[in-house]
């Protein structure tokens, strides 16, 4: 079974439960602790090593989170890796949000600029997406800088990508150049 579909149907079921009983957003939180936890390398690398014992995993797990996570949450974890599906943790908390994005009809978009963009800019971006994209949703913009992009900016939606950068702009101005000379 390939990654993505086991985390979507262990993602799946956990949003589910959490449904059903009235914490979908308390579990939320957990898996966004989480997932926030697993971007330091040494818990990545503990979740995925087969060479330590799921034991010794989830003893490490339970003193982390234990304390501030909720019970559903840890009852889920150990089932986890009862099943001996521990290295796939990560993409299980990825699937969740995704999911839960899904469900709560967030569209989430990243927008990358040669410099920091104003306020009213990204007023504006996030404006055209939601009357573009949503019914009734809402809109997540994450910003980011890269100045090899020279000026303007991308916009990535999901599969989708719009390209207003001025490299990009040059690209094209050189290759019409190139093509119409030879």
């Amino acid at each position: 079974m390939s990654v993505a579909k086991l985390a979507g149907r262990y993602a799946k079921s956990l949003i589910d439960l959490a449904q059903e009983q009235g914490k979908l957003e308390t579990i939320l939180g957990d898996i966004q602790a989480f997932k926030a936890a697993n971007e330091n390398r040494d818990m990545y690398m503990m979740l995925k090593s087969p060479i330590i014992n799921p034991t010794k995993k989830r003893s490490i797990i339970e003193a982390i989170f234990e304390e501030s996570f909720d019970e559903m949450t840890m009852a889920f974890t150990n089932i986890v890796l009862t099943k001996g599906r521990e290295e796939y943790l990560p993409e299980i908390c990825e699937e969740f949000i995704n999911q839960y994005k899904g469900l709560k009809n967030i569209i989430s978009a990243t927008v990358v600029s040669a410099t920091p963009l104003k306020e009213e800019t990204l007023s504006k971006i996030k404006d055209k997406i939601h009357s573009e994209m949503t019914q009734g949703g809402t809109v997540e913009i994450e910003t980011r800088i890269d100045a090899s992009l020279l000026g303007g900016f991308v916009i990535e939606i999901g599969d989708s990508l719009y390209d207003a950068s001025v490299v990009t702009r040059l690209n094209k101005l050189r290759k019409e150049f190139t093509g119409s000379v030879i």
